[in-house]
């Protein structure tokens, strides 16, 4: 089994866990621009063009339910479950399901306990037929190990992603019927390409060489809200997404062969002078 990369010694992280009140703010509302965004195009003639908006906030979805997932909001752990809740509503799937099995993805990654990260070693195509199969995995993964606790609150995750369903089923279009059927389709569609974007691209061809994952510097980075520093978030899950260009930065200053032995995820635009 590879060794994977641990968190190095002798670089100062702890200031960079905290994060001010207004941060956090900015964090729960990442998503909502791209959210009404994508509502409001398609309930009119360009309606194709809600498909990017409903695609990236699927994205800051991500990055604000990982933030929960590692209690990174400055908030109390209620909030941090309350917030993963209500996405679970918005983004069609339950992410107490993907809580759950990424904190084993930390624990043991690419181990026999890791149901997130196994898929990193499919090639292109084996990741894009698996991945609507990956949320159920993710699912009955949770149902099956995380005992009590966990299985409540994949119950209430699953009765808001119903209700939103209904909800879009009973809507008449004249009340923004239509708009919300086509976000529940982009939603789906969004589940089935999880694997894809929220794993493979970041894990894949690192078991070969040990890092801890794939990182990206420049434009693409930020277009992605930063969640393609994904090496430095294994190497330092308590750091929070918007703190961590700032993390990269010392880890390449500070521990020798860090810089050199970086593999972005995606070679023809990373930045390497950042």
């Amino acid at each position: 089994m590879t060794e994977f990369e641990r968190a190095p010694k002798g670089v100062e992280y702890h200031d960079l866990t905290q994060i001010p009140r207004y941060q956090k703010y900015i964090e729960l509302a990442l998503p909502l621009p791209w959210f009404v965004g994508s509502l409001v195009l398609y309930a009119g003639p360009f309606w194709p063009l809600g498909f990017i908006c409903s695609f990236m906030f699927f994205l800051c979805c991500l990055r604000l339910n990982h933030e929960a997932i590692h209690g990174n909001l400055a908030a109390p752990r209620a909030v941090d479950h309350a917030v993963m809740h209500g996405l679970s509503g918005l983004m069609l799937g339950s992410n107490h399901a993907d809580a759950f099995c990424h904190l084993e993805h930390h624990r043991d990654m690419m181990g026999e306990g890791d149901h997130e990260g196994h898929c990193a070693r499919m090639s292109f195509w084996e990741v894009l037929r698996y991945g609507p199969r990956f949320p159920v995995k993710l699912n009955t993964t949770t149902w099956a190990k995380g005992g009590a606790r966990w299985r409540r609150r994949l119950l209430v995750d699953w009765a808001l992603v119903a209700a939103l369903v209904l909800l879009g089923v009973l809507l008449p279009a004249s009340w923004g019927g239509v708009a919300l059927r086509f976000h529940l389709l982009a939603m789906a569609l969004g589940q089935c390409l999880t694997a894809f974007f929220a794993v493979w691209i970041t894990h894949q061809g690192t078991e070969e060489t040990g890092l801890a994952g794939r990182s990206q510097r420049g434009p693409l980075a930020w277009v992605a809200y930063l969640m393609f520093y994904h090496r430095e978030h294994h190497l330092f899950p308590k750091v929070p997404v918007s703190r961590l260009p700032e993390l990269a930065r010392r880890l390449d200053a500070t521990v020798p062969g860090y810089a050199a032995g970086r593999q972005p995820v995606v070679p023809v635009w990373d930045d390497v002078r950042r």
